[in-house]
Parts: C-alpha cells; sequence; structure tokens
C-alpha cells in the first residue's frame, strides 16, 4: 500500500483561538475547503450525484463499501484513505504571525489527489479555523509541504516539486519472527486517545488481544480498499494467542473531550484511552502488525487523528 506521510508548515494572519484538540476542527474544514474546490455541480449531498464515482471529494468523505465487502461483512464501512495528524500539544492560543503545522497522511490512490489537497488547505487558511474573533475566524498562510528532508510545495513559487514522496507500507503474510521469543515485553503509548469497541461496546481498558483485534482490522480494512488486497493471515490464530499476552503494567485512563459536528449540529461527546500499559509475553509475531498501525492511527476517528500509538520494544 502507497502511503505518504506530508507536512504542512503554516503561519497564522490573525490571533487564533483552537479547541485543545484540533484535530475534529482541522477535518471539519479540510472537508468544507475540499468540497468547495473539487464539487463541479455544487451539490449539497453526493448520494446520487453523476459524478459521485469520479470526484475527489467523494472519494476522500463518501467513499461506499464494495459488493465483495457488503457480502462476506468481514469490514463493516471502508476507512477514510487519510490521517489528519495535529500538532500533540494542549495549547490553544496563537498569536499572528505564530507558526501551526500539521500532517497529512495518505494512503493508496489518495496520494495522487496531493495537489487537489495543498489548494484545499490553502483555501482553508482563507476560510480560517477556530472560534471566531471579531466575527472573523483565524486565518492563516500555508508557507510548505515536505516530506521528510524534501520540499514537496513552496508558495513562493506556488509550483509542487516532481518527485517520489511515497513509501511501500507491506505487511507480510506470515506474522512469524525467525526468532519468536526475542521480543517478550513491550510498551504501548496512546499519544492520542484510542476508541476501541469490543462486543458492542466502549472498551474502558485494553487487554491485548482487544488491541490485536482492532489492529487487524485496521490493517486488513486498508489493504483491501487502498493496497493490494486483505494480507492472508490466520487471523483466529493470532487472536488466540494474543489471548495468552498478558497486561505487566497499565496507567491508561479515559479521557472525555467535546466535538462540535457541523453534520448532526450538537456537541459530541468523544471520549478515549490515554496513557501507557506494557505487555508481556511471546509478542514478535505481532510486532509487524502493530507497526504498520503505528503508522496508520488505530481504532475509530483515525481520520482526524485519534488512535495515534508509539510502540517500543522492552529488555527483559
Amino acid at each position: 500500500m502507497l502511503y505518504g506521510r506530508y507536512s504542512f508548515f503554516n503561519n497564522f494572519l490573525d490571533d487564533a483561538v483552537l479547541p485543545c484538540y484540533k484535530g475534529s476542527t482541522f477535518r471539519g474544514v479540510f472537508g468544507h475547503a475540499l468540497k468547495k474546490v473539487t464539487c463541479a455541480l455544487k451539490r449539497q449531498e453526493c448520494t446520487g450525484c453523476l459524478l459521485q464515482e469520479k470526484c475527489v471529494y467523494a472519494f476522500i468523505f463518501e467513499i461506499q463499501p464494495d459488493a465483495d465487502t457488503v457480502k462476506r461483512r468481514r469490514i463493516a464501512a471502508p476507512p477514510h484513505p487519510y490521517v489528519i495528524e495535529p500538532p500533540i500539544e494542549t495549547r490553544n492560543r496563537y498569536l499572528q504571525g505564530k507558526s501551526f503545522n500539521f500532517d497529512l497522511i495518505l494512503f493508496g490512490p489518495a496520494n495522487d489527489y496531493l495537489p487537489y489537497f495543498v489548494y484545499a488547505i490553502e483555501q482553508m487558511g482563507q476560510l480560517g479555523i477556530g472560534q471566531r474573533m471579531g466575527g472573523q475566524r483565524a486565518r492563516f498562510l500555508l508557507q510548505s509541504v515536505r516530506v521528510a528532508n524534501s520540499t514537496v510545495y513552496d508558495s513562493h513559487n506556488g509550483k509542487l516539486n516532481s518527485g517520489c514522496f511515497t513509501e511501500d507500507l507491506a505487511l507480510s503474510d506470515v506474522l512469524i519472527s525467525d526468532n519468536p521469543d526475542h521480543c517478550t515485553e513491550l510498551e504501548l503509548t496512546l499519544l492520542t486517545p484510542l476508541r476501541l469497541k469490543y462486543e458492542n461496546k466502549f472498551e474502558a481498558t485494553l487487554p491485548f488481544h482487544v488491541l490485536i483485534r482492532a489492529a487487524l482490522r485496521r490493517t486488513s480494512s486498508l489493504c483491501h480498499y487502498y493496497g493490494a488486497g486483505e494480507p492472508s493471515l490466520n487471523y483466529r490464530g493470532l487472536v488466540r494467542r494474543a489471548q495468552t499476552i498478558t497486561v505487566k503494567e497499565s496507567n491508561l485512563h479515559w479521557f472525555d473531550w467535546k466535538r462540535y459536528s457541523n453534520r448532526q449540529d450538537q456537541a459530541m461527546l468523544m471520549g478515549g484511552l490515554t496513557g501507557s500499559i506494557r505487555y508481556a509475553g511471546s509478542l514478535s509475531e505481532f510486532l509487524p502488525l502493530l507497526r504498520f498501525c503505528e503508522k496508520t492511527h488505530l481504532g475509530k476517528q483515525t481520520s482526524f487523528g485519534l488512535g495515534k500509538i508509539d510502540i517500543k520494544e522492552v529488555a527483559p
């Protein structure tokens, strides 16, 4: 699966007041700006639109399940082909001229539409984000887009540079290490709230098998829709072996935060787990799966940055 991670560097043109968790705010304005710059028919709804199957906005925000997936019912809904990663900070006030940077992660063919996203984010800067002050949301100026040490876009010349800015994010079909006991302890840190459902309810704890079930769902759905197809894995075997992994230490806690949904016209409580947890057992075969999710996020509402995880192997 093609994987692109693009860093957007911006400067505020006005004083800004943003929520402590900024991903939802950015996702909402991003969607509005992308529809504004790509919708040829200027429709309010995508359903029934003649251009839906070839529309950039519909592909990013309104992707529909394919017939094969619906039939097998393995994947409940298609994952969005992007993740917005806001800065991990609780700061909510920015002065005019201050920088504000974030990352946009794209999966598979979404990388082909990068010019649309750059233009949409420039439009976001004109629309403004955050709390209204004097009737106007804070505007910002996109300065550049970079991948690692390479510049993809510079506002001074207004052009996208040519080059390969993606990598192939692959998952081995057989998650078995040559030395299955080389990792016997690992620490998982939840950098942004993690929302996982198990048996149709949100988990306030994180047994290892629940984590692996979620990782399998995330990996299989992304590879199915944006890669070469679902990896050929022994799902039941992996879950069964994951149930033998024990929790050695847990510092997890439930964190509730509010976001306003323009679509539902109401404030919503979006709780999730944060903190860290340490697991012990035969963990080697699960590492490629967790490393994959370390790059793609995990759980629900990943599109606005939830479920960002960090994995560290711990020496015994």
